[in-house]
């Protein structure tokens, strides 16, 4: 399976997929013109990973901001990896990154964390 290798944009996030080391990565802004174009080939990837994933799956979310279309765009992104977790044999944790004075960034990962029954570990950058 073929990694996805985005590198970010003042509008997009750096993504990095890869299915050999089982990483999944969103580091960041994400404000494209068009979230449902930018994250469908992200979901579309996904799917596919559910039938080969590895083990265990390690993600890390980084972002420094997102829009409104974005958050429910990486909610996709999260169902899609729920999925992979669900699988017998298979692990998935989330790293949501945010750094130390960001209530709302933190606020956004305890949003997703309490939709969706995957382990997610808040972790803090220190400035």
């Amino acid at each position: 399976m073929d990694p996805i290798n985005k590198e970010g944009t003042p509008k997009t996030p750096t993504v990095i997929f890869d299915a050999d080391k089982g990483k999944v990565e969103i580091r960041g802004r994400s404000i494209p013109e068009n979230s449902i174009e930018f994250y469908k080939p992200l979901v579309d990837w996904l799917d596919r990973y559910a039938d080969e994933a590895k083990g265990n799956t390690e993600v890390n979310i980084q972002l420094e901001y997102f829009n409104t279309s974005s958050s429910k765009c990486i909610l996709d992104v999260f169902k899609k990896l729920e999925a992979v977790h669900k699988k017998e044999g298979r692990e998935v944790v989330i790293n949501w990154y945010y750094e130390e004075d960001d209530e709302d960034m933190l606020e956004a990962g305890e949003d997703y964390q309490s939709i969706l029954k995957i382990p997610f570990k808040m972790i803090e950058i220190q400035e």
